[in-house]
């Protein structure tokens, strides 16, 4: 134990005391304000240096007017002259003493004086916290606020310093997501303190200076009121985000506001009221600062234009050489040579160059129109650079256009490629060097990235002119480029993408189409079916034929991004030693290496390397070859007498210990699993029984066929199998020390197998045994030995049975085990018999066995039994799956490489924090029990899908006591309801998870402190503790069940010395942010008797929520407020309450959930951890090797953000939830490998992401939380984190587990809420600066990883429609009839484009890197087992269904908006979903749409000459689409689910309305096509015929509105007109009708024909009308009829959509194969689906 603790310990083991007195003030973690309190922290003089160093106030001149007390530190002072609050301060004492301990704690080497602070310690840290500031003050040319030099150091002031951010900080409130707005209220208030210190006099009174906001509260009122009011006024004007983005001013434009000079000028200190930055935007006040998001895709091109110039060109450049191509010339390589070298084809290839400037032209108009409200007289800058970006893209265009054509004027009038032609030409390439420069200049410093890195950091003027032409200034953004190293591996990545690309785009895409569209350009005398409006039309027919191709050539990149990112995923996978151990069988080989692992890897560095430098990380990567391949001595053998050992035993009984309390093994497999004490005197060490299985007959076996050979051969050949020779030594011993203890001592019994047992150990030593006892006679021995160890194990062992056991035993030994036969003279003389053998049966009194209640010897009967019986390998223990991986990957991480851990004293402590709503907690008793209308409960559902866990469960309650499983619901209800909890995604799951955090820190803080004796002593102690106590909770000691374990003492926990508690409290911390938990305790309602029992079971968590208070007068007080579970007081107790200004949400929920807790968070790393995520015992082992990553550099940078792996753990409950969690698991593995090495783009794609806290504290926190644009709050973070020059890296060798959806429902909202996300990320400043300030490479990787996958996905679907509508188009106009007449080669170009959907239709890069990942850590024909068992349960359906989900909410979002949070539910799926609830989800995202392109199929198949060749591969492309469950149709609450579909239309903006309505208008395109085809028309293709079926279309609008208006008016009353009218207009129909047969060319047919017509029209018009809304809901009349259209279209689709449903529900023998595909994997594991569906239970089954 370290000598700098105390040796005192605590009054109550196994918890620290939670306060001294009830009087005294509570405390979070340390009880600072009380250093004598008995508290296991104190015992470090870190903290009271931390502590002692606030003290110091001194000489400081105290504040006037307020009465100071001894006890007053430098925060209180800073309290009192600032005006901040009292608990604010106590929060961030605490937060300060922790911080500036830990950080004192790992000092290498240790300070001197460990009882004073060290000045360093408070320097590195006001560097690291005030880091952001200085850049802001660099940035803006101010002179820092903080007086320090480097050569004079000054603690004290650092710490006033360091101590007045954080109060800032503290009670900021939602002014924390502004951090440049927190930097300019700190430089104002340091300035004040400055002049306080200096004591300078108040130039308006001569009194000593004062601060000019001061008094009570005067920093919450007086400073973050006044913002925090500005900020809620802006989101009032949002209307709740629906107003457009560029009206109103979101957290980052008020932030941004401080990124100019303007804020000291304007806003002034102390801060003027009257200033502009208060107004409302729409006002004279400030607007829109720095960026303006409006809804356009155009956003996608203003932000990544670089890309879209290289497709472009490239495309262009395509072409122009494919169509000069000679057909017929040789090789494909020669022609293209060939067509190269024309000149024609050169000067045609310059062209390139105008439509760049074209798109440069394009993209400074796009800059100048979307950012026009940035303009003021304060920016007249920024007016003037988008005003000459504008001119000069415009004459750069000129000149090309007016270059070029002087070329061609001139090769026209020489009449060839003359020298005056060829000037021309190089009059144009010197412009092109000069249009060049910008990009050669970019190229240049891409190569060399440390000079672009110092040019964008270093804050000179210069250089600010130099960069302004092209790029705005801007404070984030600048230095991105990563090292030369980073720089060559991801730009040979994409170099080998796009040139794969572009190989495959030239040769298999551009150059196929070019014969075709010659032929169908050419085409003369085209016999249109229609009227032509435009000439030579068949050139928009080459158009059309090009759009697919042309959007898959804009989109396949996607594909080749998957197949390279799988490849080099893999090998990135396999240098990092992934999937090397998979399974128990792959365990086994390097188990005895295990113990080894553990101590390089999880114990502290400090004992195995003293120094770091390259020699040194040499022999560690030398250390850690031979450990993974076990080569060398220290690997080979591991004793049992080693404290190597021990450690590494007391570690891994604890992982078991915590597998068995999670009732994934049950007891048995416990004691095959667990490596138990040295006892018995067994002299090597105990490997786990699932180990040494089998091993002992293989040895006799080895024996038998050996048996001439001499000892030493024998002992060779045994001794080549590690766990062979401990299972012969460990028997042998095992069996001499039985027998010797079941026969009494003072017996001639218990002499005679002494010396017999001495006479085998000496012909041993001797070498001699094989040539003293016969070797064939052990199988024989064994054989009698396992029968009495039988009987020994027995639950009543017969004592007689056990003496003739022994007799048997005796004869063999004695009568035949000799190879010479020994005489009963020579027996009696070396003392194998008794004196007397006439006098008594040999054994018949001398045997004693130990009582019933010596577990300990029984255990170890049991653990012989096993070894002498078990005769299979065992490499099904454990049974449970989940075990099994668990088991297999912390294994396989321990020999990968992680970095050295620190002791726990040394280690970053770290905090996790979990926001928390209102989800559920813990499982009631009714929602375990009530029934579905299936009849199937929740507890049902779990104890079939668990069903293994279930029985464990039981075992483990009966052995705590219970008889019956009825006592489940009585005695022990809770422990039933935590059990079905922790199967599901609740609060108790996670909060139990992350407590294993405090667990592990404690043990691994004893391993660290205790020594050899300690380790070896414990460890007999902890045996001994195993058989003397039983259950600490209930109090059960079954002490007559032998078979039974005492699991809950036989924890390490019982070893603990004290401090160990201590030491694990400054590590770690828990805060859970339950944002309602007052309002919840209010109401009395069980998430909060919930949320109580769960701190009262872990003393580490912590929960932070906000409280309202009604302070009279109608307003309502706000505060921010920490509790805990104190059990001294045994009731929850208030630690902190920090008053708001105001209501915490204002923006996103979440992250402002987040926000107002992050103050209570403590260390330098938090973890971000979500409702739905699980931890593993033996994961929390590998927390601080994990944080000392942040130490370490990776490339140019340390890391910010450290990627956690996850774990899936939904996976097993439906196919659906399996694709989910496979799809998943690809990217949080595979994708985020990539991403971070070697691409170097990823980011934060949620939890668990570990942030280092006070690099996030200074720079806006760990997530963004403006309305709408950040509903995806997660993901800006890291963008925030990338744009601020942090490192986001990503860690495979420790993971959390996860929770996904499980149901469609679930999945289709979690897929619509990510799409939504994503088209929102598109409108934000965040994605356009990155796509601009990364370098081209890292560019494009960010695209293709974020928002160009879901782009992509649309791009996809948009393909399907060009398609589709193209070969419409074609059919309708007679082109395709005039084209196969012509040509029979005109179709060869759809070949090429069916080739290229089949391509998507795979669903390649969805698919491909699960393959490649499974394959890695699976296995390869696991991996292909395991696609073919998705395909067979239909998972291409699946995943073309959530493709056109995120298609559908990404497209609409960037259009309309409509981004909103959709709770998922995250529950269990037991119970059938209504058509209602699957129609309103779907209707607009897949059924309309499935509907158009099902009529676009039907027009195509009746109207198309070649549809017989095409349409079956077309319709096998569609039939997903169709795929959706549904069961009845309900007209419920219609009107009001139709008016929310509409939502977005009516908060979009004009731009958004006429893009609605153009999109609207390809309806009316069948209307156009068909009429022609009626036979009415009579083959006339006069615009005449058009026009009149609008007259059809009136008349039966009309016919609606008469009906309509007939129905309000006469329905009710005069019910009899009503039914008037309707004769009257079925009259006047059918006299129309038959007009229509006698006096024209009619047919019936044609009534069938123009539904086909006039169905999408109507749909169109009804379009239209919704997109007109606000005009139209004037008219009443209209409106309603609009209405009463729409409810009759929604009644078609849902018939049309039910049909196939309900066939299929009525074919024999459909239902059962449905369930059988959708619980394919559950069938797998042997479960009950079946019984689920039905509702079958059986009888004995609880619930």
């Amino acid at each position: 134990m370290s000598l700098r603790h105390r040796t005192t310990v605590p009054s109550q083991p196994g918890r620290p005391p939670a306060a001294g007195a009830i009087d005294e003030e509570p405390y979070n973690i340390i009880p600072v304000n009380n250093l004598l309190a008995d508290h296991p922290s104190l015992r470090y003089p870190e903290v009271r240096a931390a502590a002692a160093a606030l003290k110091t106030v001194g000489d400081l001149r105290r504040p006037t007017y307020v009465q100071w007390r001894p006890h007053y530190d430098l925060l209180d002072w800073l309290a009192l002259f600032f005006g901040f609050q009292k608990d604010n301060v106590r929060n961030q004492r605490e937060h300060l003493v922790l911080h500036l301990a830990n950080a004192q704690m790992r000092l290498t080497p240790p300070p001197d004086n460990i009882d004073s602070l060290d000045p360093a310690v408070v320097r590195r840290f006001r560097r690291k916290l005030l880091g952001n500031y200085s850049s802001w003050c660099s940035y803006l040319g101010r002179k820092s606020n903080i007086w320090i030099s480097d050569r004079n150091p000054d603690s004290r002031r650092e710490l006033l310093y360091v101590g007045l951010y954080l109060l800032v900080w503290g009670e900021a409130a939602n002014l924390r997501f502004m951090p440049e707005c927190i930097c300019y209220i700190f430089h104002n208030m340091a300035s004040e303190l400055n002049k306080i210190l200096e004591d300078c006099l108040d130039e308006s009174t001569g009194q000593p200076y004062s601060p000019r906001i001061t008094g009570e509260n005067s920093f919450l009122n007086g400073v973050v009121k006044p913002i925090y009011e500005t900020i809620k006024a802006e989101i009032n004007e949002s209307k709740n985000g629906t107003e457009p983005h560029c009206k109103w001013r979101n957290y980052d434009d008020i932030n941004e506001y401080f990124w100019t000079d303007r804020c000291f000028s304007k806003l002034k200190w102390p801060i003027d009221l009257g200033s502009s930055f208060f107004k409302s935007s729409r006002g004279s006040g400030v607007g829109k600062t720095g960026f303006v998001e409006r809804r356009t895709f155009f956003y996608l091109y203003r932000s990544f234009d670089r890309l879209w110039v290289m497709l472009a060109l490239f495309l262009q450049a395509a072409i122009i050489v494919a169509w000069e191509e000679k057909p017929g010339g040789g090789s494909v390589r020669s022609q293209l040579w060939n067509a190269l070298k024309s000149t024609d084809v050169q000067v045609r290839l310059l062209t390139v160059f105008l439509t760049w400037s074209g798109m440069r032209l394009l993209q400074a108009v796009l800059d100048a129109g979307s950012q026009r409200p940035l303009i003021s007289r304060e920016t007249k800058r920024l007016f003037f650079r988008m005003l000459m970006k504008v001119v000069a893209a415009t004459v750069w265009i000129i000149a090309f256009i007016v270059l070029y054509t002087n070329i061609w004027k001139q090769r026209k009038q020489d009449r060839q490629w003359s020298r005056a032609a060829n000037d021309k030409i190089y009059q144009f390439l010197y412009a092109v060097v000069a249009f060049l420069v910008p990009e050669i200049l970019a190229l240049a410093l891409f190569i060399v990235p440390w000079i672009r890195n110092f040019l964008e950091e270093t804050n000179w003027k210069i250089f600010f002119a130099l960069t302004w032409w092209f790029q705005g200034k801007s404070f984030v953004g600048r230095g991105l480029r990563e090292g030369l190293v980073d720089n060559i591996k991801y730009s040979t990545f994409w170099i080998f993408v796009l040139a794969t690309k572009f190989t495959f785009s030239y040769f298999l895409q551009v150059k196929p189409m070019i014969k075709p569209s010659k032929l169908l350009w050419n085409l003369k005398e085209v016999d249109y079916e229609w009227h032509q409006f435009f000439g030579k039309s068949n050139r928009f027919s080459v158009l059309l034929l090009w759009l697919p191709v042309v959007l898959i050539y804009l989109m396949d990149i996607q594909i080749w991004y998957a197949i390279y990112s799988s490849i080099v995923g893999a090998v990135v996978g396999l240098f990092d030693h992934l999937g090397e151990i998979r399974d128990m069988g792959q365990l086994r080989l390097r188990f005895q290496f295990f113990a080894s692992a553990i101590q390089f890897n999880l114990m502290p560095e400090e004992q195995l390397l003293n120094a770091r430098g390259f020699g040194n990380k040499l022999k560690d990567a030398i250390h850690r070859l031979k450990l993974r391949y076990g080569l060398g001595r220290p690997f080979k053998k591991l004793e049992s007498n080693q404290v190597e050992a021990n450690k590494f035993a007391l570690i891994w009984n604890e992982i078991i210990l915590a597998f068995r309390e999670e009732d994934i093994v049950s007891d048995r497999e416990v004691e095959l699993l667990e490596l138990p004490k040295n006892s018995w005197n067994v002299t090597v060490i105990r490997w786990p029984c699932f180990l040494l299985c089998n091993e002992l007959l293989l040895a006799l076996s080895q024996a038998k066929e050996l048996v001439d050979a001499p000892d030493k051969w024998l002992w060779h050949k045994i001794c080549k199998n590690e766990y062979r020779r401990c299972a012969v030594v460990e028997a042998y011993e095992s069996i001499k020390h039985l027998l010797l203890s079941i026969i009494k001592i003072d017996t001639e019994e218990h002499k005679i197998v002494t010396i017999f047992f001495q006479m085998i150990e000496v012909s041993i030593q001797g070498e001699q045994f094989t040539k003293t006892f016969k070797v064939d006679l052990l199988p024989k021995i064994y054989e009698t030995l396992q029968k009495l160890v039988g009987l020994l194990n027995d639950e009543k062992v017969d004592v007689g049975r056990v003496v003739n056991g022994l007799q048997s035993i005796y004869e063999i030994a004695t009568r035949q085990f000799f190879i010479e036969k020994k005489t009963t003279e020579q027996l009696s003389t070396e003392g194998l018999t008794p004196h007397d053998p006439a006098s008594k049966l040999l054994f018949q009194n001398a045997v004693r066995l130990p009582d019933a209640s010596n577990e300990d010897f029984f255990r170890q009967v049991r653990r012989l039994h096993t070894i002498l019986t078990s005769r299979d390998s065992m490499h099904s223990v454990p049974v449970n799956l989940e075990a099994r991986r668990r088991i297999a990957f912390f294994s396989n991480s321990l020999f990968m490489n992680l970095p050295h851990a620190p002791q726990v004293e040394k280690m970053l402590a770290f905090s996790v924090m979990t926001p928390y709503y209102s989800e559920e907690v813990v499982y009631s008793k009714e929602q375990l029990r009530n029934e579905t209308e299936d009849g199937i409960s929740t507890l049902y559902y779990l104890q079939t899908i668990y069903a293994d866990e279930w029985k464990n469960f039981k075992e483990r309650m009966r052995r705590e006591g219970i008889k019956t499983d009825v006592e489940l619901w009585t005695t022990k209800l809770r422990e039933l309801r935590l059990w079905a909890s922790y199967r599901g995604q609740t609060l108790a799951r996670t909060v139990r998870g992350m407590m294993y955090y405090y667990r592990a820190l404690k043990m691994l803080a004893f391993l660290d402190s205790a020594s050899e004796m300690d380790i070896r002593e414990d460890a007999q102690e902890l045996g001994s503790m195993r058989s003397s106590q039983g259950n600490r909770l209930d109090g059960v000691d079954d002490v007559n069940d032998r078979s039974s374990l005492s699991r809950a003492t036989s924890s390490v926990s019982m070893l603990y010395k004290g401090h160990e508690y201590g030491t694990a409290l400054m590590k770690f911390t828990y805060v859970v942010a339950c944002q309602i938990y007052g309002s919840q305790k209010a109401k009395k309602e069980p998430q909060a008797e919930e949320i109580l029992y769960l701190m009262k079971q872990n003393e580490a968590l912590r929960i932070a929520y906000v409280d309202e208070v009604h302070a009279g007068r109608g307003e309502t007080e706000y505060y921010s407020v920490l509790v805990k579970y104190d059990h001294t007081l045994e009731r929850e107790v208030e630690i902190f309450r920090v008053k708001l200004p105001g209501p915490v949400k204002l923006g996103e929920g979440k992250p402002e959930n987040q926000n107002h807790a992050m103050i209570f968070t403590r260390g330098d790393a938090v973890q971000t951890i979500d409702m739905n995520q699980d931890n593993y015992f033996e994961e929390a082992l590998k927390m601080r090797n994990l944080l000392q990553e942040f130490r370490h550099y990776h490339g140019i940078r340390k890391p910010t953000i450290l990627g956690v792996r996850e774990h899936i753990f939904t996976g097993s409950v439906s196919s659906l939830a399996w694709f989910m969690s496979a799809q998943e698991t690809s990217f949080v593995t595979l994708g985020q490998r990539v991403l971070a090495n070697p691409l170097k783009v990823r980011m934060h794609y949620g939890h668990p992401d570990v942030f280092d806290r006070f690099w996030f504290l200074s720079r806006g926190g760990i997530s963004k939380a403006s309305r709408v644009i950040n509903i995806s709050e997660d993901i800006f973070a890291g963008f925030n984190c990338t744009l601020r020059g942090g490192n986001v890296t990503h860690h495979e060798y420790i993971q959390v587990g996860k929770g996904r959806d499980v149901g469609l429902n679930q999945i289709s909202m979690f897929e619509a809420k990510v799409a939504s996300g994503n088209g929102e990320q598109v409108l934000s400043r965040d994605v356009y600066r990155l796509g601009h300030r990364l370098d081209f490479f890292r560019m494009l990787s960010f695209f293709y990883t974020t928002v160009g996958f879901f782009f992509n996905t649309m791009m996809v679907i948009l393909t399907v429609y060009a398609f589709l509508w193209g070969r419409v188009y074609l059919a309708l106009s007679g082109v395709e009839k005039s084209a196969l007449a012509d040509s029979t080669d005109t179709n060869a170009a759809l070949a090429v484009i069916l080739n290229q959907q089949f391509i998507i239709q795979l669903g390649l890069f969805t698919a491909l890197p699960m393959i490649v990942e499974w394959s890695l850590e699976e296995g390869f024909l696991l991996a292909i087992w395991n696609f073919i068992r998705m395909q067979i349960q239909l998972s291409s359906v699946f995943y073309t269904f959530s493709m056109g989900t995120r298609a559908h909410y990404f497209g609409r979002t960037i259009l309309h908006g409509g981004a909103k949070y959709r709770a998922t539910g995250r529950g269990f799926v037991v119970e059938h979903k209504s058509f209602t609830e699957n129609y309103r989800l779907y209707a607009r995202s897949h059924f309309v749409k499935a509907i158009e392109l099902g009529l676009i199929l039907i027009v195509y198949a009746t109207h198309s000459p070649i549809a017989k060749d095409s349409l079956i591969y077309i319709a096998m492309t569609l039939t997903s689409w169709f795929l959706v469950i549904s069961w009845i149709l309900s007209e419920q609450s219609w009107e009001i689910w139709w008016y929310e579909e509409q939502d977005h239309l009516r908060t979009t903006g004009l731009p958004g309305r006429i893009m609605e309505i153009i999109l609207d208008l390809r309806f009316f395109f069948f209307q156009y096509g068909i009429v022609y085809q009626l036979k009415i028309a009579n083959g006339s293709t006069s615009v005449l015929v058009y026009l009149l079926s609008w007259i059809y279309i009136f008349a039966v609008f009309v016919f609606f509105l008469v009906i309509q208006y007939a129905r309000d008016k006469y329905s009710a009353r005069n019910h009899i007109r009503y039914r008037l009218v309707q004769f009257l207009l079925i009259v006047f129909g059918t006299l129309v009708i038959v007009a229509l047969l006698e006096f024209t060319h009619f047919s019936f047919v044609d009534i069938f024909t123009s539904l086909l017509a006039f169905v999408p029209t109507g749909w169109g018009i009804l379009l239209i009308a919704q997109a007109l809304r606000p005009a139209l809901q004037k008219i009443g009349l209209i409106w309603n009829a609009v209405i009463s259209l729409a409810r009759l279209y929604d009644i078609l689709f849902g018939i049309v959509i039910m049909v196939p449903v309900a066939f299929m529900s009525w074919m024999p023998g459909f239902q059962s194969m449905q369930t059988r595909i959708l619980f394919n994997e559950a069938f797998s594991r042997g479960l009950r689906i079946m019984q689920i569906v039905t509702g079958k239970k059986s009888k004995g089954d609880v619930g």
